[in-house]
C-alpha cells in the first residue's frame, strides 16, 4: 500500500518513545505495528514492533518512526493521534482516534475513542 501521512499522527514524545523503545530491544530499523481488533463490544488496539511491512500495509513515516497499519485497520485509523504520557496517574501510550467512539481498549478496558496502553 502507499506511504501516507495524514492517517495517523505521533506526537514527538510518542516518537522519542518508540525510538527509545526500538534502540533496547536491540531491534533497529523496526517500525511500530498498530492493529485495531473487536473485542467484547468494542475494539482493542494492538501494538507490536515488527522487522518489515507487508505488501497490503499502509506505512506512515514521521520523525524517523515508522508505523505499520494492516488494509483492514487503515480506515479506522484516519485521524488518530498517539502520544506518550508518564506522570503519576499513568504511564503510557494514548491513542485519540476519532473514528470509535464505543469501546476501545488497550489490552483489556474500555475507554471510548482515547486509549492509552501501557508499557
Amino acid at each position: 500500500m502507499t506511504n501516507e501521512t495524514s492517517v495517523i499522527t505521533l506526537t514527538s514524545e510518542a516518537t522519542d518513545k518508540l525510538k527509545s523503545i526500538i534502540d533496547e530491544e536491540g531491534q533497529a530499523g523496526a517500525a511500530l505495528r498498530v492493529l485495531i481488533v473487536p473485542s467484547g463490544e468494542g475494539f482493542q488496539y494492538m501494538l507490536s514492533l515488527e522487522d518489515a511491512p507487508k505488501d497490503d500495509d499502509l506505512v506512515v513515516e514521521q520523525d524517523g518512526v515508522t508505523v505499520l497499519i494492516d488494509e483492514e485497520s487503515a480506515p479506522l485509523m484516519e485521524g488518530t493521534l498517539i502520544d506518550y504520557v508518564d506522570n503519576l496517574m499513568r504511564s503510557g501510550f494514548v491513542i485519540s482516534n476519532p473514528n470509535l467512539q464505543m469501546g476501545g481498549g488497550c489490552g483489556g478496558g474500555g475507554c471510548g475513542g482515547n486509549c492509552a496502553c501501557g508499557q
